[in-house]
């Protein structure tokens, strides 16, 4: 054989040997993350990472949702559980409007929240999949607000929770909550985002077993692979699915000014609104007050439309902070002791002290305590055959929103026989 046919017949079994050291993936599962053309992929952290090709300036955009799209950071998903979820977006081309219309006072403060951290933009939607940007929403497990914070992770992350002000309502409360627990399960879980947001839904427990259970047999400990609740299975992919309509246009989001709709102003001492109208204008940015028009108990702030700063600084420095008409009002007795009349109205003596402004907890017998308590009628409301929420609220000139913030509603079908709390304003 001469020299030429034996180079040959070398170069032959090199490329033969290449061939055999390629691995077949046409067959695999799909990844959680895919390579495109124009960013490369944390595997570790879902994420892809933008190229340094030259994009606009997301702030300087005209629509939030916009700003939101030329940030995402999850790299595209094929799988099939976001894919049929991005069909059923594009089955209800109106679902967007009545979300941009909620979303609409909240959504640019969120962003800049999301932004200010560094987290990924995509948890700015997360308020779409929990609640539908609904403020007053309340589900059958006691989570409740924008992002259906539940009583015990809310008290953990210092939100207030009472008779006079439930901070996973308040916009600011929630949101500061909500993206500090998600941190933490970000770092609980690997900087594993899927995970997080999954846990965030279910509760680290159930996501820590599902992957210890599928790592124990050998199985992948991706979210996608993971034996999870329906509820939570279809979570992540809704988030995704929102995403790739964003990315993709696949659909029409009305837009929303990017600036600033609302501000906080601070609140020194609780106050009652006098003016009706002034109340009225100021309850759907601040729902975590659950008495209207008692601003009681809170975070020592009130969220206000932008453009009404100055008016509104100056109107609640007027509020007497006491007005004594509006309270009622406890005549001591001897034996009496703030424990005691705390206990009595369910109270803390904290709230009884800040009220009334004692320094300490020593009262006098025949002297009047002012009790955190609005001088108006609580009737108890006992539903009957053909009544709804709606009409229940028209008849006592009431919101439906406060009947069901009042009586923990999660749905607005009411079984007859219940009995409903209805607080009636002081004429």
């Amino acid at each position: 054989m001469s020299v030429h046919h034996l180079f040959i017949l070398f170069v032959a079994l090199i490329l033969t040997g290449c061939a055999k050291t390629v691995p077949d993936t046409s067959h695999t599962a799909e990844p959680q993350l895919n390579h495109t053309a124009h960013a490369k992929v944390n595997k570790t952290s879902n994420e892809a990472i933008p190229s340094k090709a030259k994009i606009l300036d997301p702030t300087k955009v005209d629509d939030v949702w916009q700003r939101i799209a030329l940030q995402l950071r999850f790299a595209p998903s094929q799988h099939p559980s976001v894919q049929k979820r991005v069909a059923w977006y594009l089955q209800h081309p109106n679902y967007m409007d009545e979300i941009s219309k909620r979303a609409g006072p909240f959504l640019h403060y969120i962003v800049n929240e999301v932004e200010r951290r560094g987290l990924p933009i995509e948890l700015a939607l997360m308020p779409l999949i929990e609640s539908d940007f609904d403020t007053s929403a309340y589900s059958h497990k006691h989570a409740s607000g924008l992002w259906q914070l539940t009583p015990l992770i809310a008290k953990h992350y210092g939100i207030k929770i009472g008779p006079w002000y439930d901070g996973r309502q308040d916009v600011i409360d929630a949101t500061n909550a909500a993206l500090d627990f998600l941190s933490y399960l970000h770092k609980r879980f690997d900087d594993n985002w899927y995970h997080a947001i999954a846990a965030y839904n279910i509760g680290e427990g159930r996501i820590t077993r599902a992957i210890s259970n599928n790592i124990k047999h050998g199985k992948s400990s991706d979210f996608f692979h993971l034996k999870l609740p329906k509820q939570t299975r279809h979570y992540v992919p809704k988030l995704l699915a929102a995403a790739t309509l964003l990315r993709q246009k696949k659909m029409k989001f009305p837009p929303i000014k990017n600036q600033a709709v609302i501000t906080v102003l601070p609140l020194k001492n609780g106050v009652i609104l006098n003016d009706v109208q002034a109340w009225q204008s100021l309850e759907h940015l601040n729902p975590g007050y659950t008495r209207f028009p008692a601003l009681l108990d809170g975070p020592r702030h009130i969220v206000i439309d932008k453009k009404q700063a100055s008016q509104w600084q100056s109107y609640v420095a007027q509020q007497p902070s006491m007005p004594s008409k509006q309270w009622q009002q406890y005549a001591i007795k001897p034996g009496d002791s703030l424990s005691v009349i705390a206990q009595q109205y369910s109270l803390s003596v904290a709230q009884l002290k800040a009220f009334n402004q004692l320094k300490n907890a020593r009262i006098i017998a025949g002297k009047t305590l002012l009790l955190p308590i609005l001088a108006d009628k609580k009737i108890d409301y006992s539903v009957k055959s053909g009544d709804s929420l709606w009409r229940i609220a028209r008849t006592f000139n009431v919101t439906v929103s406060k009947l069901k913030q009042w009586n923990n509603l999660s749905r607005e079908t009411l079984q007859i026989g219940k009995t409903l709390t209805v607080f009636l304003a002081p004429l």
